[in-house]
């Protein structure tokens, strides 16, 4: 038994209470940057009572998503967020990708700093050429970036905001929990600025007892959004969350608010 079957064993063998199910695709490589994974594919309970195509959030750090027994430091109940989430929002696949381990910082950031980086541009070749194909071809997804989404925490949630505005743009939403905002001397801010305007939702979060430097840091990148054209409470959502900590409790708490506003745009798919 390979490793996502026994990811797979173990979510079954759990007493869930949300609906759906989880498919693995195992072993795919990303050859440019060394590294191979199962991918995680999260399908809601109407994705086999109905003939829709439905909208794709793909989310780093896979690993941490669904399963509290193979996460870092519990799990962020994404199969539970989306099953509440339609009455509110939308259905969507989720597409969980597990980091590479002590790759992780590498192929988070396309910035380079004394702590690493540098591999996130092919990080994201990869999830959009080869991870993204593979997702299309098994299940009944909305191919177009209309309803193509990206979401993550704090090195996962800088690689998200930088992918949202990588050209050309392949994302309609994007979820920025608690970015890394701080990484190669606060880069990604020089990267926005000078990013033309994309077309989509964005939303962005900060918990207050994540540090000043990091609460600072994130209304300086929402600020920097509004003065691009981005509208609070329009096509941007910020969150401050008053005693939020930089850990997956809050983020799934998070996310679970995130989900209507995050796929409320995202085109066609099942309602």
């Amino acid at each position: 038994m390979d490793q996502g079957e026994r990811f797979l064993e173990k979510w079954k063998a759990r007493r869930r209470t949300a609906p759906g199910r989880l498919e693995v695709i195992p072993d795919v490589a990303c050859p440019a940057l060394g590294t191979r994974r199962d991918i995680l594919v999260y399908l809601p309970a109407s994705y086999d009572r109905t003939d829709a195509r439905y909208p794709v959030l793909y989310m780093h750090d896979g690993q941490n998503l669904f399963d509290p027994a193979t996460s870092f430091a519990g799990e962020w109940g994404v199969d539970a967020a989306i099953a509440r989430a339609p009455r509110k929002g939308r259905r969507a696949v989720v597409v969980g990708i597990p980091n590479a381990g002590i790759e992780r910082i590498r192929e988070y950031s396309p910035f380079v700093d004394d702590r690493g980086g540098g591999g996130g541009n092919a990080y994201l070749d990869w999830v959009e050429q080869v991870v993204k194909p593979l997702v299309d071809e098994r299940f009944r997804t909305i191919p177009e970036p209309g309803g193509t989404g990206m979401a993550g925490s704090s090195l996962g949630g800088l690689i998200s905001l930088y992918a949202f505005f990588r050209q050309p743009s392949r994302y309609a939403f994007v979820g920025c929990l608690s970015p890394a905002l701080w990484f190669a001397g606060g880069e990604i801010f020089r990267f926005v600025a000078s990013a033309p305007y994309v077309r989509g939702s964005i939303y962005l979060d900060v918990g207050t007892r994540e540090g000043e430097g990091t609460l600072a840091r994130a209304r300086e990148m929402r600020d920097l959004l509004v003065s691009k054209g981005y509208r609070r409470g329009r096509d941007l959502m910020w969150v401050e969350d008053e005693g939020g900590m930089h850990n997956e409790a809050a983020w799934g708490r998070r996310l679970r608010a995130a989900l209507p506003f995050l796929l409320g745009g995202a085109t066609g798919g099942s309602p």
